[in-house]
């Protein structure tokens, strides 16, 4: 009898350290997602001042913009963990909506070959952060969804493991293309 409750023990035992090996490995791979993005969100946010110079060139009346887009660079160099560099990346996004609704309104701009260039540049990244961001919110659901399952989330609960966030739009606002009149 003792053995048979041993063996049980030895079951439970190994079962536990199975799902927590699972968890950090799920962690950890959503850890490695964000690097990726990281690295996206570098380039773009080295990008932008280049973007910036060649467009007050043209409209130096949008300071507002500038300081959006300066205020949300400033944020994202100064972030550490993922949600407030998630933040920052949004802010970014939504001034660059405004910066390019400029450009679009502005015919001499549009046809700067920096301009062009850095735009190509730029739209390039965002289809890698889109990739990514992609890639992220996958691994995220993983993790999210083993943690949350039965008899996983017991053990997730003796370990504090908690559910993450996804990297979404984080408001309305941001999902409203900018009106530019002059």
């Amino acid at each position: 009898m003792i053995l048979i409750i041993l063996i049980v023990i030895i079951v439970l035992a190994l079962y536990v350290v199975s799902q927590y090996n699972k968890l950090i490995t799920l962690r950890n791979n959503r850890e490695n997602a964000f690097a990726d993005i990281d690295v996206q969100l570098k380039q773009r946010f080295d990008l932008v001042p280049n973007l910036i110079n060649t467009v007050k060139w043209y409209a130096a009346h949008e300071e507002k913009i500038y300081d959006k887009i300066l205020e949300a660079r400033k944020s994202f160099t100064g972030a550490w963990t993922t949600d407030e560099k998630i933040a920052a990346s949004n802010m970014l996004s939504g001034a660059l909506k405004w910066l390019f609704a400029i450009a679009e309104s502005n015919p001499e701009l549009k046809a700067n070959e920096n301009f062009i260039q850095l735009q190509n540049e730029l739209s390039d990244i965002e289809n890698k952060v889109a990739a990514a961001r992609r890639f992220f919110n996958s691994a995220t659901n993983e993790f999210n969804t083993y943690l949350e399952t039965f008899p996983t989330n017991l053990i997730a609960k003796m370990f504090a493991f908690q559910r993450v966030t996804m990297f979404e739009v984080s408001s309305e606002e941001e999902r409203i293309a900018p009106k530019v009149e002059f």
